[in-house]
């Protein structure tokens, strides 16, 4: 048995929290002003997507889900050793937003604070690097944020999924934990399916060059890498979530894997809310923890272009129960939803720009 597999079974997630801001716009909508048929992107499986506000941006929503995770970790903020936010969306070019949510949480100055990139992996990314700084002794709770806003050229087929959300984790150790982590592996490569050149306001995309070289093929050896690891079947685990661009892929990638709806459906949130980038999957994780039973175990595989994956393997614990009911869940947020149409959605994230007088 490997060294990390040892370490892995040492820590948990002590606390999650979610953010998902209250404006949502149909996709019928982005389709009347771009001339767009049904057709042409009834495919994606999206409905709707989440429009973070005009006083929003992925620093404010990251401090949210923040809270919440701090909320059910039941845990004074002093104690949390390092904070790491991912996103592709940060507010400022050079400036971590960590130490502005460091800051305002009240866990500076005493912590280790970095903002991370790697496109939607990098909030995943913090959690294997929480692993190994919890399980070395280094601290005792770290805390990892993925929190992205929408962006997407006007009209591009980008914009009928990128949407705006954050979630949040406190990694501590295994004890004490509402799940423990059983293992985890990761899959890279240099495959530039997604990316964005300094001073272009909106990321590029490699169309159909997305799917299989990158998503598919960096999910599925990320999750086989671990299931090979484990010693585990599909059918050992009672959920699945895997990275959401659309609401298509996650399902399909699942099949091929072996997974079945049922163990799939629960954690899908892209086909009401969109693609969050970083917290996707982290989103639909959270979905699961708001609903799980002790003893069930989770399967999670976010993926980031550019490209690789990461996949965990979690066991709930009896005391997920005690966890609950102190903050808001997934649901909470889905049912003070309010619906805008394009024109505010342009307006909020500043898709029309004014000339200076």
């Amino acid at each position: 048995m490997s060294v990390g597999f040892k370490a892995e079974k040492g820590t948990g997630i002590h606390g999650w929290g979610v953010y998902v801001p209250r404006y949502l716009l149909p996709l019928d909508d982005i389709a009347r002003v771009w001339g767009w048929a049904k057709q042409q992107y009834a495919g994606l499986g999206v409905e709707s997507k989440a429009i973070a506000g005009p006083d929003e941006d992925s620093t404010t929503m990251g401090y949210e889900a923040a809270l919440n995770a701090i909320r059910r970790a039941r845990i004074e903020p002093k104690s949390i050793g390092a904070v790491f936010f991912g996103t592709e969306s940060k507010p400022y070019a050079v400036k971590p937003s960590a130490t502005i949510i460091a800051d305002a949480l009240g866990i500076a100055p005493i912590t280790m604070a970095s903002d991370l990139e790697f496109a939607c992996r990098a909030a995943s990314e913090a959690l294997r690097i929480s692993i190994g700084l919890v399980s070395s002794g280094m601290m005792n709770y770290s805390l990892v944020i993925g929190s992205d806003t929408a962006q997407a050229m006007p009209g591009d087929v980008l914009e009928f999924t990128a949407s705006s959300g954050a979630a949040a984790f406190v990694v501590g150790p295994a004890s004490g934990s509402a799940a423990f982590f059983e293992g985890s592996f990761t899959y890279v490569t240099d495959t530039p399916d997604f990316w964005r050149r300094e001073g272009m306001p909106y990321p590029r995309h490699g169309e159909g060059f997305t799917g299989e070289p990158a998503y598919f093929h960096h999910i599925i050896n990320s999750v086989r890498g671990l299931l090979d690891q484990l010693g585990l079947r599909p059918s050992d685990f009672d959920y699945a979530v895997f990275h959401q661009p659309n609401g298509k892929f996650p399902v399909k990638v699942g099949k091929i894997l072996g997974f079945t709806m049922e163990q799939l459906k629960p954690g899908l949130v892209t086909p009401i809310i969109g693609n969050t980038y970083n917290a996707s999957a982290l989103i639909g994780l959270a979905k699961i923890l708001d609903e799980a039973k002790p003893g069930q175990r989770i399967l999670v595989a976010p993926f980031g272009s550019g490209a690789g994956s990461d996949a965990f393997s979690l066991i709930v614990t009896d005391n997920i129960e005690s966890r609950r009911g102190l903050a808001p869940t997934f649901s909470d947020y889905l049912s003070r939803q309010v619906r805008i149409d394009y024109s505010l959605y342009a307006r909020y994230r500043e898709k029309i720009r004014l000339m200076p007088k």
